[in-house]
Parts: structure tokens; sequence; C-alpha cells
């Protein structure tokens, strides 16, 4: 458990563009106003803890290095920082005073060090653009559904039922997301960098797209970037990228594309879950650390979050699943501290508690009806002695009526405590780059992947398909365990 989102940025280049400003505008640089930075700089912590927080290492560095190079390119100077989340969902995102933020998920999809930093231009872009200013009146709290928008007293409860709507934070219109494409293309060009990386990179989400389609491991409508989410990859906006590319006047790899140089730097990367955050296995969680398991019911998906596993369901069933310390008064006051935080203000009535063993742990049902501007709102709290000074929890909410009851029980029944055997056999997976042998096939280096999808999984991660053939010497990525290659 130790995740979330949001998404912001991205903008100009060099004026040969239609969307670029003046002459002058670009020989001095787009300025980041002092109120922004301020704003940023109070916000980054935040957002950290929200989404993962930041991933060590040389990847981290590395990130920086070409978010650096980018940002010269834009005329930024050292304005910018970069920063790596701790987070497998595909995804890069901004805010005022040029806080930028790519997932590791996102890294480990992109094949070259240009693929990169078109990223990180389209993101400076939107900064530069001003568009999540622009944004700011249509903010995802006023986009929300309408139990969310009916609770009073509560932002806890706010969020929690708004937290679909909230994944990754705002949308851009199409106009602002072909404004960022074009800027970025023209950052690219200023780095150094090969211009045609945009439209590579556009093609590199589309096959995440396609893939996380295919396989059904995850919720595809949340496995691309916000940016890329709001208009699909089309081969329309991928050509297009194509097209600003050329009226640089640059032929495709006039510049670097650094796939090998890309290649060595992230070898090691983390990919997948974070066992310190617990495995998302389709409908199951599963936490190593804590020994803890769930699974949720058909039509639910799972979200790992910093603070908390968000569930969400059919016809706007949501909720999550976190922990905390057993207090002094057992588990009757573990959850009364907990519904009392969650209430806040909103008049509220417990309708039911009932003291319960489940899986051999104590437990305690709570059935709570939550008053909204016109009626009320059934909220679900499920919490478990789990033993040692811990204790676990599940709140649920669910639209009026009771047809969702049956799985809102068959949930909180599915709670266990894992067994030592089973704890032990969830592992961490790594990005390692090989080179590919003399005897090597794409069959062969499928066969070293460890994932349930092997063959879709390599073809996305190094941006080929099947019947490209394999050159011996040439740098490949795989997943594996970190004591295999």
């Amino acid at each position: 458990m130790t995740r979330r989102r949001v998404a912001l940025a991205a903008l100009p280049v060099a004026c040969f563009l239609a969307a670029c400003g003046s002459a002058e505008q670009a020989r001095q640089g787009p300025a980041i106003s002092q109120e922004d930075s301020e704003y940023g700089a109070e916000h980054h912590p935040q957002l950290l803890a929200e989404f993962g927080g930041a991933y060590s290492g040389p990847q981290a560095s590395y990130l920086r290095a070409v978010g650096e190079r980018v940002a010269e390119g834009a005329n930024l100077g050292d304005a910018c920082t970069f920063t790596l989340v701790n987070s497998d969902v595909v995804n890069a995102f901004a805010v005022p005073g040029c806080y930028i933020y790519v997932t590791r998920g996102l890294v480990a999809v992109v094949t070259s060090e240009a693929e990169l930093a078109s990223v990180l231009g389209h993101e400076i872009g939107h900064i530069v653009a001003r568009h999540s200013q622009r944004q700011e009146q249509r903010s995802v709290w006023r986009k929300l559904g309408v139990i969310a928008v009916s609770l009073t007293g509560s932002e806890r409860l706010t969020q929690l039922a708004g937290q679909a709507a909230q994944y990754f934070g705002l949308r851009y219109s199409r106009n602002q997301e072909y404004q960022a494409d074009d800027l970025g293309v023209g950052y690219l060009r200023n780095a150094g960098y090969d211009v045609y990386a945009a439209a590579e990179m556009l093609a590199d989400l589309q096959r995440q797209e396609q893939f996380m389609q295919a396989t059904s491991s995850r919720d595809a409508a949340r496995s691309v970037p916000e940016w890329a989410l709001s208009h699909p990859l089309t081969e329309h906006r991928i050509e297009r990228a194509r097209n600003t590319a050329r009226k640089t006047g640059l032929k495709d790899d006039a510049f670097p594309e650094d796939a090998e140089g890309f290649l060595t730097k992230v070898d090691g990367l983390l990919y997948g879950d974070d066992p310190e955050q617990g495995f998302v296995i389709g409908r199951r969680f599963a936490h190593p650390g804590m020994r803890v398991s769930f699974e949720a019911p058909s039509g639910f998906t799972l979200t790992n979050t910093p603070r908390a596993v968000g569930l969400n369901g059919p016809e706007g069933v949501s909720g999550e699943f976190g922990g905390g310390r057993m207090p002094p008064e057992g588990l009757k006051g573990y959850a009364e501290a907990l519904a009392s935080q969650l209430i806040g203000d909103t008049s509220a009535q417990v309708e039911r508690a009932t003291a319960t063993t489940i899986n051999g742990l104590p437990g305690l049902l709570l059935q709570i009806r939550v008053a909204v501007r016109n009626g009320s709102v059934p909220l679900s709290i499920a919490a478990y002695d789990g033993g040692g000074g811990e204790a676990y929890h599940f709140i649920v909410m669910a639209p009026p009526g009771d047809v969702h009851a049956g799985s809102v029980d068959a949930l909180f029944q599915s709670f266990r405590r894992l067994s030592a055997q089973e704890a032990a056999a969830l592992k961490p997976r790594f990005v390692r780059a090989v080179r590919v042998s003399a005897g090597d096939t794409q069959d062969s280096l499928v066969g070293r992947m460890a994932d349930p999808a092997p063959r879709a999984l390599f073809e996305l991660l190094n941006g080929r398909s099947t019947d490209r053939s394999i050159t011996p010497g040439a740098l490949v990525k795989i997943v594996t365990y970190r004591d295999q290659r």
C-alpha cells in the first residue's frame, strides 16, 4: 500500500511552430513566477506522499540529467525539478513551478533517451503554457459524481466517493495537448535529440494501451498518461507529431535517440509492484511484509496508493483498504476512530455493529447511513485485529440500494493472513538490459521473462513485433527477478 496520482503539464519551442510566441520570448525563455514556484515547492512533498514517493537510485539521477537538458532547450535553465515516482502506473505529470514527475512505469515502456526527453518536453510545454492554471476553475473536485457533490462536512468522504475521478488529476483539451506535442518537438530539437522521438513515444503509449486491453492485467483505462488518455492515441495524433517533426527540416535520426545508452541506464529498474506497497494480482491484493491478502469481487478494480488500496466497483461503488496501529481501546476503538475521521461533521447514523470472526481473525462490521442532500448513502466498514498491535480495515461506499451488499460482504470475508510460504513467493521484478547472443532467438528471450504474458510484454518493452528479427549484439529489455538475467 503506497501510491497515488495527478496530472498537469507541457509547451513553447522555436518559432517555426505557429503556436510559439515571439522571437524575443524564445531568446529570453519563459519565466516561472514566484507564486508558481512557491506553489510547486509547497505541494511537492504532498504529491510524492500521494503518488508513491520518489524512486531512488541511478535511474532517478538519469531522469534529472535528461530533464535538465530538455529544460535548457526550453530556455528554462535550472528552474525545473524532475522526480522519478515509485509507481508502476504509466504516467507523467507536472504542477506549476515546473515540478515534473515521471513514473517508473512510463520509463520502463519507452525505448530510448530521446523518447524519454519527449515526455519531459511535453510536460514542460504544459508548464510554460500555463495549462494547469487555465484548468484550475474546472478542478476535478467540481466533476465528481452525484454522491460526492451531495456530501457535506467531510472532505475525506468526498475524496473516497470521487477517487476514480481524481485519479491522476485534470484533463487537458485537445488543443492544449496538440500544443504540448508541438512545443515538445521544438524542445527536442533545441536539446539535440531526434525530433521524431515524440511520435515514437506516442506509438509506445499506443502499444501500452493495447497491451493492457489484451492482457486484462490492469484497468486499461488507467494505464496510459492522462494527457494521452483524454484524446485517444490514434494514428492521426502520431502522424501529426511526425508532421511537426518534418517542419523542423530535420531528417529522421539527424540527432541521436541513444537507445543503447538508455537501456544501460534503466537496467535494474523495479518493474511492477513494489513489495513495500504490496502486490495487486488481478483482483487480489497481497502484502508480503504485512502478510495479509484479500480478493475483490468480479467487476472491481484495485489501485495501490501510498495510504491505501483503492477499490472501484460497478455503478459507483468505491472504497479502500488500509491499516494502522491498534489503539488501547482495541478493535472497537479503532473502528470508532476510523468512522469519526471519515464522517467528520456529516450527519450519520450507525445502523448495525456486528462483532465476528473472519478467517480466524477478530473482526467488527459497521453499517452506517450517511446523510446527503437528497437522502442517504450506505457506508460499510470492516475492521480486523491483525495481531501484534496491527489493525486493518475496509471502507466501502455504495449508491443507495442494497444490490451490491453481497459483493461487499464477499470482499470483507476474503481478508486473511498469508502463510510464510505465500509471502515468500511474492518477489519483486526488475527491468534488465541483456545483450543478444549469437544463439538467442525471440523465443529464448521471451522464455526468460517473469510475467503471465511474457511475449506480449517483451514486444511492448522493446517496441517490436513478433516478425522482427533479433540482432546479435543488440541490447533488449527483459523483466525478471533480481537474481536472474
